[in-house]
């Protein structure tokens, strides 16, 4: 990933061929994701795996095994690199790494950094995520991101990953998605509940937590620049795209301050800014959202919208326009694999547009590289590979979508219109 200053490589207009497609700028990271919690399994000590097996929880589906990735990262990765890839995102698990308070466990430490180096081995870059969702339940326990020490505790833990991170990752995403993290942990709390909402409207982020959020991420991008020279640092931010029909403008825009914007200007000092989309929010002149038709939805009940991700790019950047762009998660939850290439070939066509203009995108993280436990649910399938979670060995199958979108990465290229 290049430092954020350096622009002379940006894509210019003039530069597809045929009118079919354009070359990605040099250095661009072609790739997908996953998180530790939605594919490791296991992941007992996090306060995600108490709160599934609470009884009488609300989680109907537990995670139990995942993808068994834990154990099978090797092969995740090789399904990326031989498709074509040259990145991978995944994630350090916090409550792994630190099951106790200040108790750190050196053999999964080990087991990162092995990973790491298994990702440089096959020539994938590595963009390591510190905080996907999850936490260490003692830290939880004590007020997770609200507690006096979090930025502390946090900050512990990254030193004890630091030797490992040292050993050639191209990116580091602090946390993921903290506007999310600020918002469903009023859900999961029973502060607020989806059923009382206004339908695909999102409450607002406890302040507190958002502030906690902000410091943590800051006071960790000081410690890892320090450390680590050369490495890109940023987080990454859920964008919802939002949309206003006439006299919906100011109930469009004052949603977007609340869930998104603020993350958003948080990131005006960092390397890069992840962003992360899948639909859009549309506001009309009543000021309530939009429902989009039945037969537009996803399997997991979003509207199929590929432009969503151009809108996203195009409204972070007009609020930090010196920030490098990442897309870091974007993909489409379908069971219907055409369906998914017709996304994300809709998806690559808005974000080539933006290239032509020259708009500072450094890669593409497809979301995500297998369909994984998402949250209370196997359900909603994004994958570019299944996986067969009965056969002994977790036998990955990988979806035509895996070698069509690993073919562009081949050939560092993306359609355009």
């Amino acid at each position: 990933m290049h430092e954020r200053q350096t622009t002379d490589h940006m894509i210019r207009p003039g530069t597809a061929m045929d009118g079919t497609s354009i070359a990605m700028p040099e250095g661009f990271l072609f790739g997908a994701a996953t998180s530790p919690h939605q594919v490791e399994g296991s992941n007992v000590n996090s306060d995600w795996w108490a709160y599934e097996h609470a009884p009488s929880g609300p989680i109907s589906e537990l995670s139990g095994p995942a993808c068994d990735s834990y154990h099978h990262w090797r092969e995740d990765m090789r399904l990326l690199a031989d498709a074509g890839f040259n990145a991978y995102r995944f994630g350090i698990e916090w409550a792994r790494i630190e099951p106790k308070p200040g108790v750190f466990d050196e053999a999964e430490i080990a087991h990162y950094g092995e990973m790491i180096d298994g990702a440089r081995g096959m020539g994938l870059s590595a963009l390591v995520t510190l905080h996907h969702f999850t936490l260490p339940l003692w830290f939880a326990r004590q007020g997770g991101w609200t507690s006096s020490h979090a930025t502390e505790h946090f900050l512990q833990y990254i030193s004890a990953v630091m030797p490992i991170l040292k050993h050639g990752v191209t990116g580091i995403v602090t946390i993921n998605e903290p506007n999310m993290v600020a918002i469903l942990g009023r859900v999961t709390s029973g502060e607020v509940s989806f059923s009382d909402m206004e339908p695909g409207v999102l409450p607002d982020p406890d302040p507190s937590v958002a502030l906690a959020l902000k410091k943590a991420h800051h006071a960790a991008a000081d410690m890892l620049h320090r450390e680590l020279p050369g490495v890109a640092v940023g987080w990454s931010v859920a964008n919802q795209c939002v949309q206003a029909l006439h006299g919906g403008e100011e109930r469009a825009r004052a949603y977007s301050q609340s869930i998104e914007d603020q993350f958003i200007l948080a990131a005006e000092h960092d390397d890069f800014i992840g962003i992360q989309s899948y639909t859009r929010t549309v506001f009309g002149a009543d000021g309530k959202r939009v429902q989009p038709r039945s037969e537009d939805l996803t399997s997991n009940g979003w509207e199929y919208y590929p432009q969503a991700v151009g809108g996203a790019i195009e409204h972070t950047h007009a609020l930090i326009p010196q920030v490098p762009l990442l897309v870091t998660e974007n993909g489409i939850s379908t069971h219907d694999d055409e369906q998914r290439i017709s996304y994300t070939q809709g998806a690559l066509q808005s974000i080539s547009s933006l290239l032509v203009q020259g708009l500072p995108i450094r890669g593409y993280f497809h979301w995500s590289l297998l369909d994984n436990y998402e949250w209370g649910s196997w359900e909603p399938t994004f994958g570019l590979a299944s996986v067969d979670r009965s056969s002994p060995d977790f036998t990955r199958i990988a979806k035509p979508s895996l070698a069509w979108l690993g073919n562009w990465a081949k050939l560092q290229r993306m359609p355009c219109r």
